[in-house]
């Protein structure tokens, strides 16, 4: 698995992750940890695209929970309000979103329901606009 990092420009600065082959058991670790660093050295909105992940385990749904989490934290979102919208289903990260989810992806993504919460895109431009 690579993972190459740029900064989009919309309303806010957006980290974008292009993330190239498999986030499963053996590549969730690294990918959690390179975006752990991204979030230490400030970024806040993160986008990740996942046009050439052809396969993403349980392991790779989990770093993008635990990336989920880590921004909300920081962001200190209502706690009563987001659970609110999340129990309503119109809570969505404004902290990360998906790009370009591979049809296996889109299920396994769809299937854990975290597409209840993370937004998912197939335009790089709305994606980052909608920050």
């Amino acid at each position: 698995m690579d993972i190459r990092v740029t900064t989009g420009h919309g309303q806010l600065p957006v980290t974008v992750i292009y993330v190239n082959g498999d986030v499963d058991s053996t590549t969730s670790q690294d990918f959690l940890v390179k975006i752990e660093e991204l979030i230490f050295d400030g970024a806040r909105h993160i986008l990740i695209d996942l046009s050439n992940v052809p396969f993403i385990s349980s392991a790779g749904l989990r770093a993008i929970h635990n990336i989920f989490n880590q921004l909300r934290a920081l962001h200190k979102d209502a706690d009563d309000d987001a659970l609110r919208a999340v129990n309503d289903g119109t809570y969505k990260s404004p902290n990360v979103k998906l790009l370009n989810l591979s049809e296996q992806t889109k299920f396994a993504f769809e299937t854990t329901v975290f597409d209840m919460y993370i937004e998912t895109f197939t335009d790089r431009d709305t994606a980052i606009n909608s920050f």
